[in-house]
């Protein structure tokens, strides 16, 4: 005769499994997503004049917006190079443009 033998814990390995996708989503998936959009939106706003950093680290300022996804950039005056617009660095634009904080020394 077999015995029918049920487990406790059944009842809790679905809401752990679904508690675990919930917290991969939240740490994971929709930082990445933001970051993205925030990305194609910093992307999408480049000007002429701006003074951008590439994913290489070169810096330049923004001469012309190409409407084929690449940019003209002027790294020496008169000296231009013709880049990706995926290939500037948000990060680093932003560091580069950031006001400098005014130190005051107390005493």
């Amino acid at each position: 005769m077999f015995l029918l033998q049920t487990g406790g814990g059944m009842g809790i390995t679905p809401i752990f499994f679904v508690l675990m996708i919930l917290v991969f989503w939240l740490f994971f998936i929709r930082p990445q997503a933001k970051k993205q959009k925030q990305q194609k939106l910093f992307l999408d706003n480049l000007q002429k004049g701006e003074k951008v950093v590439t994913i290489a680290g070169i810096h330049g300022t923004v001469n012309r917006v190409n409407e084929d996804g690449t940019i003209s950039l002027e790294i020496n005056p008169g000296s231009y190079i013709k880049i990706e617009k995926s290939a500037i660095s948000m990060e680093w634009t932003t560091q580069l443009n950031k006001p400098l904080a005014t130190t005051t020394d107390k005493k």
